[in-house]
């Protein structure tokens, strides 16, 4: 693929306004995707659940409770055809939590969509997007994320097609992932980089920020346990802007490649500073949810890839526009997650191989969750996981699995 300049994405982009996306058709599937008999939705169920975790990770931890919170979304055609999805917020990460979220599936958005038809993306967005508003970007982004991802794994198990097929698209069989690395102390690294090589992995991502001094010496460790690894910085927009300009080009003196998220997502002009040192690749990610916003930043020069998470950026439609766009850009796309459990990392896992991700994945799910509601979970094997290949999503959930979770995560609450 040709690389693009932004001067050319830019003058090209006649599809995206300035205060949003208008989204075209390929960003709804491949053509031919309609249901081979009329149908409409007729019931929208939520299911709010807490996965019990096997390593601690700051961000799920909080005055709620422990665990990984998550609301499992069944959507039921008039004819029994069943889709599952799966919001998970986490107010670390986002301003959206498992009891929002819950509300606002169950008292707004199945409301409005019962009786629609579930091969209308389109019109199933649109409709979303007026009930719960955006404000700077879209409404509530990752609780909308559940209704898309069981739309379109409706639609493929009607069809008998897997998501990358609605596409016009194929996935390979696995995907290679990184190891999280996360912790404030030298002391306990060697621990966590041995227990993801123990398991296989060569690749690993690390939590940095706010504090510059340990992060440079935090790297330099990772790199001399595992040289040839590709180490992926992630400061989730905890850095200053002055500390985000002395860090970025020591980093990459250290052999990091890319730089994810190192200031809030509000601070542009920042952000314009950072891309403008080429230090390093500078990735944006929170805040970072609707494709006018990653049309905006291009635009501006704010960026050098996105660190994708379907599950941030309100599901499937959007986040392949998102792919795309950056494409035509010549610019980066990393394949991310917000520790996603089962449904939400299947959705994720086919849309990365789907569209050629090259670089490891960081879907930490398999490393810090302990427990799983489909009938095969993600094991990763020396670094690598399956891409699920059968139709929708390739994975079916275990109901009676999931009660279970739904009971104790009530008990727990």
């Amino acid at each position: 693929m040709d690389k693009i300049t932004r001067r050319k994405f830019v003058t090209g982009a006649a599809t995206v306004a300035a205060g949003g996306a208008m989204l075209p058709s390929f960003a709804y599937g491949a053509a031919g995707n309609r249901s081979p008999n009329p149908m409409k939705i007729e019931r929208i169920e939520a299911f709010p659940v807490r996965y019990p975790t096997v390593m601690p990770f700051r961000f799920l931890e909080g005055p709620a409770g422990g665990g990984r919170p998550a609301v499992l979304v069944k959507i039921t055609a008039d004819d029994g055809s069943v889709g599952w999805g799966e919001s998970v917020p986490v107010p670390r990460w986002s301003y959206e939590t498992l009891e929002a979220a819950t509300i606002a599936i169950e008292k707004y958005l199945s409301p409005i969509l019962t009786g629609r038809d579930p091969f209308d993306l389109k019109g199933v967005h649109e409709v979303m997007d007026r009930e719960i508003a955006p404000s700077f970007t879209t409404g509530m982004p990752i609780t909308k994320a559940g209704i898309d991802i069981a739309l379109h794994d409706l639609m493929g198990k009607v069809t008998g097609r897997n998501l990358a097929e609605l596409w016009g698209r194929t996935t390979g069989d696995d995907l290679v992932l990184s190891w999280t690395l996360q912790t404030p102390n030298l002391e306990d690294l060697d621990p966590l980089i041995d227990e993801g090589l123990e398991q296989g992995f060569e690749h690993f991502n690390v939590k940095v920020a706010p504090d510059r001094d340990f992060d440079l010496a935090m790297v330099r460790h990772v790199k001399k346990r595992v040289p040839d690894g590709f180490l992926w910085a992630d400061a989730n927009g905890h850095y200053t802007l002055a500390d985000a300009l002395w860090a970025a080009p020591r980093l990459a003196d250290e052999g990091v490649p890319v730089l994810e998220q190192p200031i809030p997502i509000s601070q542009i002009s920042g952000y314009q500073r950072l891309v403008r040192q080429q230090a390093l690749p500078i990735l944006v990610d929170e805040g970072m949810v609707s494709p006018g916003q990653v049309f905006e930043f291009i635009k501006l020069g704010c960026c050098d890839g996105v660190a994708m998470k379907p599950s941030r950026t309100g599901g499937l439609v959007s986040a392949r526009q998102q792919i795309e766009m950056l494409e035509s850009a010549g610019l980066l796309f990393l394949g991310s997650g917000l520790t996603d459990p089962d449904v939400s990392l299947a959705a994720s896992l086919i849309l990365y191989s789907a569209f050629g991700l090259k670089y490891p994945a960081a879907l930490n799910g398999p490393q810090f969750l302990g427990e799983s509601i489909i009938t095969e979970p993600f094991r990763p094997e020396k670094g690598r996981v399956r891409v699920p290949k059968g139709p929708g999503l390739g994975v079916t959930v275990d109901e009676e699995k999931l009660k279970d979770l739904v009971k104790r995560s009530r008990s727990e609450s």
